[in-house]
């Protein structure tokens, strides 16, 4: 019975990743050139480049991913900035077809199903709010993924040491994550601001604001 649950929630949390895909597939369809090399929420990358680090994830493995480590020697930005050349297309038309070809798989490197979820979700805003794009994501992904990132450490991109003083109440979801000053908002900023994307700290209120801004 526990295995059949299993697969269930597995098969329900690859329909939500699969489904963040393919949005944002629709959406970058309709970018022209200029927004693909536009500064994304994550230092460093453009637009083009997530989503060819998106590829990238899209394809990993958990062997792949160890070999990979590996030979980057254990370092995690030498193996994603290795990942990001490897998938960045001559054209932006070029890695979005690379992305549509990974958009249906469902492997994964060693790290809990719902890190699917949060790659997706922080990834798709990281190009999104930049360029004043909208989603509506589904109110499962945002809070699974911010119980997730609330309960991993950083060395594997977490936020555990982030929330360890305050607590994350989403105001339009059911959420209340951690132990002190509060911090209010809407659940997807939460989850951001955790993630260490700091454009959320804007949307988020209470007295553990400052904590988190301090911790970022």
């Amino acid at each position: 019975m526990e295995d059949a649950m299993g697969d269930v929630r597995s098969m329900d949390v690859w329909s939500m990743v699969h489904e963040e895909r393919a949005a944002l597939l629709d959406d970058l369809e309709r970018l022209d050139g200029d927004q693909w090399e536009a500064p994304s929420l994550c230092a460093q990358w453009t637009v083009h480049d997530v989503v060819a680090h998106m590829v990238d994830t899209a394809r990993t493995t958990r062997l792949g991913f160890l070999a990979g480590l590996a030979r980057a020697r254990f370092d995690f930005d030498r193996q994603n900035t290795r990942g990001v050349a490897r998938e960045r297309g001559a054209s932006p038309q070029e890695t979005l077809e690379r992305l549509r070809q990974v958009a249906s798989r469902r492997s994964t490197p060693p790290a809990p199903l719902d890190s699917r979820l949060v790659e997706e979700i922080v990834h798709g805003e990281d190009i999104r709010r930049p360029l004043g794009i909208s989603r509506s994501y589904s109110e499962e992904a945002v809070v699974r993924s911010l119980r997730l990132q609330a309960r991993t450490s950083a060395f594997f991109g977490g936020a555990k040491d982030l929330v360890a003083h305050i607590r994350l109440t989403a105001t339009d979801a059911d959420a209340s994550i951690g132990e002190g000053q509060q911090v209010s908002g809407p659940a997807l900023s939460l989850l951001l601001a955790v993630s260490r994307r700091r454009v959320a700290l804007d949307d988020l209120g209470g007295p553990g604001v400052a904590v988190l801004a301090a911790a970022l």
